[in-house]
């Protein structure tokens, strides 16, 4: 996608009040005075309300009907590069979530009205949990009947199983929430339990299966945000006795409504209807389609032209995480016909130019770099107004503990940087001429950006030596802690509003792993030690407080990344296909509800 493979998102913050859960919603100003239709930041707060917990008739299934729904016909989809994983474990950016939406399942998942309100509902499970001992433990019941693709039963053991092969040496990315709470912090989660690698089960204490239909987790710690973490693709179900380890994640088993049927990595996808999905256990998933068509390597501009143009087969096509191209951004919003199949939405992402604090180890060259950044120009090359906005802080609107004022590097009165501030700080530091690698993805709104980036930064005396990397591995590369790059961008949106998915992964110093989301690197005693004093704070108003002021001396004192714009999602789709809406789950198009009209 243009904005792409960024880190899933969305959905709330809840606490355990009084044995019941409450909500908190999400703050951001506007600021928006354009004369465009695109989203502001008035958007973003509208967009992160309170989501609600489902009880078991929320849970049960058929989902709802989408009016003038229609079964039968496969949906094309264009997608700009092939999904890093397919192992469930394994995935955590937005394309995959997508995709995931419509072949796995797992214990909770989001249902969604028309109106953008999120409920957490059993999607396996009966309901969202029942909770006790003050949110420290947590109850879930399966439904009855479920099977995997292959007709086998999924019990209570293959939740288990699904856990307890996170802790896996073979699976390398994904979320970590889940570990982390059920063994510890930081890394320490893989010492805490060997895992299936050594044949052992994390012991009852921690996760007990007291029969076949019942799963209870049991943490050291409140976990309130437990049933949004369960929603994520990274704990869909992977099914014990169709478990394949590490080839897992080139041919998973499906348990939602399509199942892969052909599969060439790099080329293509064909999804078809799985036959053991049963619509009567599933209250947020439709199976219209007879199945979806998976075509890689369509750029954005590829896209935007072919389904903007409506001719032949493009009319039963669609974008998963592609975007309006900035060279069509005028032909589509002047087309009236054209806007009636697009969708918009304020995303939660933020683009931000990490520092390789292991290379890059002054703060004078850091702060010139973040003044000279040309952060309009950048933004502008990923769709202009309707595809992101100027970012003055390495939160997003749309998370909680957002402050519009606090802007240490000057972005709204110089959004494309300060050249001579920036030359000021090269000179006091004597970095004139100082060689820098800075790595980008080989796509063409990244070749763009490059261009504009260096430039920008060879004008203040720098030296960048560009070097372009396969989009389809992007973080996978830069995830490496020796990846012999000094600057590389990432996007990074919250797994739900709460900076407590924000700050940690990305900031917390005991994550640097490989295929940890600690790009830069950062190491620093006093956010290490204050992320774990408010990760301990039970009041949401006053750790929504802390998570903000420790962003901004994340910021100003040490500075591991550069903000550059916050993202927004414009898509377009062929006239033939129904049911599309943004969703404020995915901040892409809805998948779960696609058919065709004719």
């Amino acid at each position: 996608m243009s904005i792409f493979r960024n880190r899933a998102a969305s959905a709330a913050i809840v606490a355990v009040a009084a044995g019941a859960l409450t909500l908190t919603a999400c703050g951001g100003g506007s600021d928006s005075s354009s004369k465009d239709n695109s989203k502001t930041k008035e958007d973003a707060k509208s967009q992160s309300k309170p989501v609600q917990i489902g009880d078991e008739k929320a849970s049960t299934g058929p989902a709802a009907e989408i009016p003038g729904a229609k079964p039968g016909g496969v949906a094309t989809v264009y997608q700009e590069a092939d999904f890093s994983h397919l192992d469930p474990g394994q995935i955590y950016v937005s394309d995959g979530k997508l995709l995931s939406r419509l072949i796995f399942r797992g214990l909770t998942q989001y249902n969604e009205d028309d109106n953008g309100n999120l409920t957490v509902v059993g999607d396996l499970a009966t309901d969202a949990g029942q909770v006790s001992d003050g949110g420290k433990t947590w109850t879930y019941t399966l439904k009855d009947d479920l099977k995997d693709e292959n007709g086998k039963p999924i019990n209570a053991a293959d939740i288990r199983h699904t856990v307890e092969r996170l802790y896996a040496s073979y699976i390398t990315d994904g979320p970590t929430y889940l570990q982390q709470a059920l063994s510890g912090a930081g890394t320490t989660y893989r010492k805490a339990y060997e895992g299936p690698d050594k044949g052992k089960h994390l012991p009852d204490t921690v996760l007990e299966t007291p029969d076949d239909k019942t799963i209870v987790f049991k943490f050291k710690v409140a976990q309130p945000d437990l049933p949004q973490m369960l929603t994520m693709p990274g704990y869909s179900v992977v099914p014990e006795e169709s478990d394949t380890k590490a080839k897992y994640d080139s041919d998973p088993v499906a348990t939602g409504p399509y199942k892969i049927a052909d599969f060439k990595p790099g080329k293509s996808m064909k999804l078809v209807k799985n036959p053991q999905w049963d619509a009567k256990s599933d209250s947020v998933r439709h199976q219209y389609v007879d199945g979806f068509d998976i075509e890689m390597n369509h750029d954005d501009e590829d896209q935007t032209k072919t389904l903007l143009a409506d001719q032949g087969g493009a009319k039963n096509a669609m974008m998963f995480t592609g975007q309006v191209a900035t060279t069509q951004l005028q032909q589509v919003v002047g087309n009236k016909a054209a806007m009636k199949r697009t969708i918009q939405g304020y995303a939660p992402y933020v683009w931000q130019l990490n520092f390789n604090l292991d290379r890059v180890k002054d703060k004078k060259l850091r702060d010139a770099i973040t003044l000279a950044l040309p952060s309009a120009s950048v933004f502008k090359a990923d769709g202009g107004a309707y595809g992101g906005e100027v970012a003055n802080s390495l939160m997003s609107p749309t998370t909680p503990g957002y402050n519009d004022t606090f802007d240490p590097f000057s972005r709204k009165a110089k959004p494309n940087g300060d050249v001579e501030a920036a030359k000021k700080l090269i000179k006091e530091g004597g970095f004139e001429g100082k060689k820098l690698v800075y790595a980008y993805g080989n796509t063409p709104v990244r070749q763009q950006q490059a261009v504009l980036i260096a430039d920008a930064l060879e004008k203040i005396g720098l030296d960048i030596q560009k070097k372009e990397i396969d989009s389809a591995t992007w973080y996978e590369q830069v995830g490496k802690v020796k990846n012999g790059y000094d600057l590389y961008m990432t996007g990074w949106g919250q797994d739900w509003p709460s900076a407590s998915t924000v700050i940690p992964p990305v900031y917390d110093g005991t994550q640097i792993q490989d295929g940890a989301s600690n790009y830069s690197h950062i190491n620093d005693d006093h956010v290490n030690s204050e992320i774990q004093r408010i990760l301990k704070i039970t009041d949401t108003a006053e750790a929504t407080k802390a998570w903000g002021e420790l962003n901004e001396y994340i910021s100003k004192e040490v500075n591991p990344a550069a903000p550059i714009y916050y993202t927004k999602v414009f898509q377009i789709f062929g006239s033939n296909i129904g049911g599309i809406r943004y969703s404020s789950d995915s901040s892409y198009v809805d998948v779960t509800r696609i058919f065709l009209k004719k």
